[in-house]
């Protein structure tokens, strides 16, 4: 089977180290791909934003299926336009994908299925944004989302009236982020534990895969700006058999059974980020793709076959059951650039991956590198993930550290208490969740 993997992330390395390791794989391709990629995939330039260069390759190079990592091309039609050449592909459409493009889609989706989840204000001008934030109907800390995607950094949680203001000008009037800026939503603050739970849906059936946790921030003890993701653990000890049942039934399946009824089958996966508040969890957010840096943390975990799994998600034939993990954990730790999530430092030589990938039970994804004459350079934000798998979440911090620690490069930056969470939580043992 030839596979094509979309994307150029450290959550498509994942993927493709994933399928490289199973027999059933006769090739794997990827569009546009990145040089650790390149080291076990034929890559292809691409842009995602474009999805008839994405099909092109799949057709040219003969491809049996094609998943997309990243939300872009989901949210451009890539996965429509492969269904009009019946050819398949893993991901849902653009009208299900909403539930990741549009923040005010997904809080409107959630009130007509009652899907619990903060109450919100969804506001289509600065004037009507500013008159919800003078009525204090929510109080503060108040909760401000850019409507439309803004690659995991367009949310913003203010202490006051004065902050809440600023951000609205930032967002909606200098529009920090676009087009995707045009609209906001205002959520109440919900107080709790945050964790993200991911399954597989093929339209009809499901298949849960694991939970995990992940550090937007990106300093230390959650300060500073939410980025894409600064690292992640997983499972997380926090979701229990009895509250993995609780996101099931309140969650999950009303979510797919609604999409379905509004005549948006949902096919592919689906990232529940989830708030455990005193009532139950409640959904803070959707992505409608396997989350980047959990990708990383879950794939090594699965203890079988993702490329069966894909292939039965694309043609409809998924089975009602838990996909099979190791009873392992994993902690990924981001190795970013300087001045991420803001203006970033690129050109900066890497070395030390080779040592890195050495530390026994460690594994290196590239996200954002690049080659330039005869060294690896950094070229993005988040530069590389290095994972650790350990029996307990000690084990894996002490591995993921030791091998991050081998990485260099000028302004490299990463948190240091990545997994930290998991070591407090009341019961750390593995086995408390989708063992």
């Amino acid at each position: 089977m030839k596979i094509l993997v979309i994307g150029n992330g450290a959550r498509e390395h994942a993927f493709a180290w994933k399928l490289s390791r199973e027999h059933g794989v006769e090739a794997i391709l990827c569009a546009p791909g990145n040089p650790g990629i390149a080291e076990i995939a034929r890559c292809f330039p691409a842009d995602p934003r474009k999805p008839d260069t994405l099909l092109a390759i799949a057709e040219r190079e003969e491809v049996n299926l094609t998943v997309v990592g990243p939300e872009i091309p989901l949210s451009h039609g890539v996965v429509d336009l492969f269904a009009t050449q019946r050819r398949a592909i893993v991901g849902p459409t653009a009208a299900a994908a909403a539930l990741e493009s549009s923040k005010a889609f997904a809080k409107e989706f959630m009130a007509r299925h009652a899907v619990p989840t903060a109450r919100f204000r969804t506001c289509d001008s600065a004037d009507h944004a500013l008159g919800h934030i003078a009525s204090g109907e929510f109080g503060y800390p108040l909760v401000i989302k850019a409507d439309g995607l803004a690659a995991g950094k367009g949310v913003a949680i203010v202490e006051d009236r004065t902050a809440a203001e600023a951000v609205v000008h930032d967002v909606m009037v200098s529009r920090k982020f676009g087009v995707s800026g045009a609209r906001v939503v205002l959520e109440e603050f919900l107080s709790g534990q945050e964790a993200s739970y991911f399954v597989l849906a093929d339209g009809a059936s499901f298949t849960p895969l694991s939970s995990a946790q992940d550090h937007k921030r990106v300093f230390d003890d959650d300060r500073g700006p939410n980025t894409g993701g600064m690292g992640a653990f997983a499972p997380s000890p926090l979701i229990t058999a009895e509250m993995e049942h609780r996101v099931i039934n309140t969650i999950v399946q009303p979510v797919l059974e609604g999409m379905a009824r509004e005549g948006h089958p949902y096919q592919g996966f689906l990232y529940v980020g989830l708030m455990l508040t005193a009532d139950g969890p409640k959904v803070v957010e959707f992505n409608v793709r396997f989350g980047d840096p959990e990708a990383q943390v879950i794939l090594p975990m699965l203890d079988e076959d993702l490329s069966s799994l894909l292939m039965r998600a694309a043609n409809g034939t998924l089975q009602s059951r838990r996909a099979r993990f190791s009873s392992d954990v994993h902690v990924g730790v981001v190795l970013a650039a300087g001045g991420y999530p803001e203006r970033v430092e690129t050109g900066k030589i890497i070395s030390g991956i080779e040592a890195a990938r050495n530390v026994n039970n460690a594994l290196v994804f590239h996200a954002g590198t690049a080659r330039q004459e005869r060294h690896l350079v950094t070229a993005g934000g988040r530069v590389l993930t290095v994972v650790g798998r350990g029996a307990t979440y000690q084990q894996a911090i002490d591995t993921a550290y030791d091998a991050a620690s081998k990485v260099t490069f000028d302004g490299m930056q990463y948190r240091r208490d990545i997994g930290r969470k998991a070591l407090a939580a009341p019961n750390q043992a593995a086995s408390t969740t989708l063992q």
